[in-house]
């Protein structure tokens, strides 16, 4: 038997001794960080209203109740009595058994009145049929994203609850060194922008967080196969976090599984779906620019299937020494600032992933409020010191000025964008400009994966501004259905007819202008000097945007005959309005820091290109009295 087993036994016969005589205790089982308890006295658990918090309490986790197969009603039986108890105002849209767990999911348009005030629909659900509910959101704006993870994972459901199970015995597995020591090695993104990856290191356990990919430079990955990663085989990592979905930190998530990698990865669940369309869009991208792709799309589904979300604030045993708590980091949907508690008390470190520390019209900024914080991994794209951005007002107006003045010339406004986050941000800003009358009122072509990056949004409203939030839910006024926002679905027949129509406002991806459709429209409207490309997001050392920004009037690409490289003149205007980038600035990094409390003792400046990072960790030390460094790849850093 092993020590899981063991321990099992254990917690088993402790749970027998704390619950009542009625009530009968079949079996426990460990699934992930959770503790599940299977009975057939789900009824008699529910009613005894301290019970589970108690016994939550009592094994400091998270306790789930569950009924065995005995305990429940029949489908054919439960399904109209399920129907009878919700109120037919919810829009219930399907329900669907899962007879493994005991549990039904009820996808229904107002998740809130499948509830009930303070839970006691799901209650009398309990209660009728014996089924434990789970409650979904049907998304306001269909997503075939969203949809096709949900079933890909019903699908999957029995692998699913072996890989917990699997994860669960790892992380409860005991541990063995009594040796107490932290240590962080850098894997990339330091003195440069992208491909982010590190290891978390303790003498029990060895945790990757994120693994990304170089914007602009082919062939630049993390440094995997160095001994601290993957030399010591996959296995030998317990798990990976992630903290937010942009390519630059999880494009090379799936080749782990490539390489045997068979554990958990920590992320929210809006990532997760977002982190999907993007690895496949990855995908797609290198096979019509003829690269052959690092991994095949059977392991971005493994990397879905192994995906555990984690919802804000709640504490999660990842291993048997770290525990991670993600909160909010105001980047983009789902975006996480990390914070893993080692040991009892040991040592705490906290990974930014990327930050916006103010709030933005789509999401709360950054989270920088946490118990203990030892040592900070500080992204620092715009830590240098001279990056301050324009206030978001007056980057608003800006924006406007651009746009009033490419539409009195009849011109069209090309913005690349980042598919997820600043795309939605923009769309929110031009809704209400149009609707107020500070710009006129014309098309907004949406080119690429925002169309759908924006429904997985509307998908997950509780991410959002409180304000957005409840336009969406119970204002029926979602912004992101404005009848100026068409989708291109043509290709480059559709493309020519919005260059030979009227003015118009186009967002489309890649947002460095790295590949995609961008490349099409700067080959149909980079020779009209009546429309102008405007870049609203940062542009990193090496991509294309980043040479356009720069000056550059000519570029190459790939003939679309067939016939070799083609040379485009850039005759349109260049504009660059700052403030809509995800990130920090300057002074938001630094606001970041100087208001945690307590403040960390050391603070690892990573993300940013060579300059930026010196001169934040310059900055940080000198105002702060802390020890800071702007770190190289493959260093190694003992923490404690």
């Amino acid at each position: 038997m092993t020590t899981a087993d063991e321990a099992l036994d254990d917690i088993h016969e402790q749970v027998e001794a704390e619950t009542p005589d009625d009530i009968t205790i079949s079996r426990v089982q460990f699934e992930g960080a959770e503790l599940v308890i299977y009975t057939p006295d789900v009824k008699a658990f529910a009613a005894r209203d301290r019970l589970v918090p108690n016994l939550a309490q009592t094994f400091q986790k998270r306790i789930t109740v569950r009924p065995t197969p005995d305990a429940l009603v029949p489908q054919d039986k439960a399904t109209p009595e399920i129907r009878e108890i919700i109120p037919d105002d919810a829009g219930v849209q399907s329900i669907d058994f899962d007879s493994d767990t005991g549990e039904v999911l009820i996808e229904a348009e107002k998740p809130g009145l499948v509830i009930g005030r303070r839970g006691n629909t799901l209650d009398e659900i309990r209660t009728a049929v014996g089924w434990t509910p789970e409650v979904v959101r049907t998304p306001p704006i269909e997503s075939s994203t969203v949809s096709n993870v949900r079933n890909f994972l019903k699908q999957e459901r029995q692998d699913r609850r072996e890989i917990l199970e699997r994860v669960g015995r790892q992380i409860h597995r005991p541990t063995t060194s009594e040796e107490d020591w932290v240590r962080i090695t850098t894997l990339g993104c330091c003195r440069e922008v992208g491909r982010a990856a590190f290891i978390l290191s303790t003498p029990e356990t060895r945790i990757l967080i994120d693994c990304g990919d170089k914007p602009g430079a082919e062939g630049e990955v993390p440094y995997l196969q160095a001994p601290e990663a993957l030399a010591a085989g996959p296995q030998s990592i317990d798990a990976v976090v992630l903290t937010h979905a942009h390519l630059d930190h999880s494009a090379l998530l799936p080749i782990l599984f490539k390489y045997g990698y068979d554990g958990p990865i920590y992320t929210t669940e809006p990532t997760r779906d977002l982190m999907g369309l993007l690895q496949l869009d990855y995908l797609d991208v290198a096979s019509k620019e003829g690269r052959t792709p690092p991994y095949e799309s059977q392991m971005v589904r493994e990397t879905l299937k192994h995906t555990i979300p984690v919802e804000y604030g709640n504490v999660t045993d990842i291993a048997p020494d770290v525990k991670l708590t993600m909160h909010n980091a105001g980047h983009i949907l789902g975006s996480a600032v990390c914070h893993f508690h080692v040991g009892e008390g040991h040592y705490n470190v906290a990974f930014s992933g990327d930050i916006h520390y103010e709030d933005t019209r789509l999401l709360d900024g950054a989270v920088n409020d946490f118990p203990r914080v030892e040592t900070l991994v500080l992204e620092s794209t715009y830590g240098g010191r001279n990056d301050y951005q324009t206030d978001q007002a007056d980057s608003e107006r800006n924006l406007e000025a651009v746009i009033n003045e490419v539409h009195e010339q009849d011109g069209k406004v090309l913005i690349p964008a980042f598919a997820v986050g600043r795309s939605q941000e923009l769309m929110l800003v031009l809704e209400e400009a149009m609707r107020e009358g500070r710009i006129p009122t014309m098309p907004v072509y949406l080119d690429g994966m925002i169309r759908e990056a924006t429904a997985i949004h509307a998908a997950y409203p509780e991410h959002l501004r409180e304000r957005l939030r409840d336009r969406i839910l119970y204002e029926d006024d979602n912004p992101f259905l404005a009848d100026q926002f068409q989708q291109v679905d043509g290709g480059d027949e559709m493309r020519r007819d919005v260059v030979d129509g009227e003015p118009a406002i186009i967002l489309t991806t890649s947002g460095m202008i790295t590949g995609g459709p961008i490349m099409s429209w700067l080959r149909l409207l980079g020779g009209d000097p009546n429309s102008t490309l405007t870049f609203v997001g940062y542009q990193a050392e090496g991509t294309l945007g980043r040479q356009i920004q720069q000056g550059r009037d000519e570029i190459s690409m790939n003939d679309t005959a067939g016939n070799g490289a083609e040379r485009v003149a850039l005759n349109m205007g260049v504009e660059t309005v700052d403030g809509f980038s995800g990130h920090a600035d300057r002074a938001g990094l630094e606001s970041f820091v100087e208001t945690m409390n307590p403040r960390p003792e050391r603070i690892l400046c990573v993300h940013g290109d060579e300059s930026s990072t010196d001169q934040l960790s310059s900055a940080l030390y000198q105002k702060f009295n802390m020890r800071t460094v702007a770190p190289k790849n493959l260093e190694t850093f003992r923490l404690a």
